[in-house]
């Protein structure tokens, strides 16, 4: 395998784990957001833009942890880089959610600080908070798996987990 397969296999797998969470959790919070919107005529996100989003945000996460701030307190308590990550994720959450409310409006009016304007004086400010702390909750518990998971190593996690996997080794046939 060359060495830029390698990589680009190495970057999948380290992107999976969070893009298949935030696949799962992105497309609860669209189907809260429509439960919690029925019957008012807001267009709400497609499961292919829900899919987006999640591979958006599961490289995002990569990234991230490749920033030297995001690993701030690795000798201390888990706790204190599960805060220090969840706050950073969930504020990096706030941005996007607020964005695209105000794409939503800047396609009517055609200018940032009309829409801007607009979205602050109409947005209904209870689903985008509960909104808000669905996402607060769903990513501390990613932070805290994935912190878990860093410590341990990911084939213990993994097998603490879903249990050991058993591989069975091939014999090579004898004459």
């Amino acid at each position: 395998m060359s060495k830029f397969t390698a990589t680009i296999k190495h970057e999948f797998l380290e992107m999976l784990p969070p893009t298949i969470f935030f696949f799962v959790i992105l497309h609860i919070v669209a189907l809260i957001r429509s439960l919690m919107t029925l019957d008012t005529g807001i267009s709400l996100p497609t499961s292919a833009s829900v899919t987006l989003a999640a591979l958006i945000l599961g490289k995002s996460v990569l990234l991230a942890n490749m920033l030297p701030f995001i690993n701030r307190f690795p000798e201390k308590p888990l706790v204190w880089n599960v805060s220090w990550k969840t706050l950073i994720y969930t504020l990096v959450a706030l941005v996007v959610h607020y964005l695209e409310h105000l794409y939503d409006y800047w396609k009517e009016t055609h200018a940032f600080a009309a829409a801007n304007h607009k979205l602050l004086l109409e947005m209904n400010w209870p689903h985008f908070w509960a909104i808000q702390i669905l996402l607060f909750t769903l990513i501390a518990n990613y932070c805290v798996l994935a912190e878990i998971s860093r410590i341990v190593g990911r084939e213990r996690f993994l097998a603490m987990f879903f249990g050991p996997v058993h591989r069975e080794r091939v014999e090579p046939a004898s004459h």
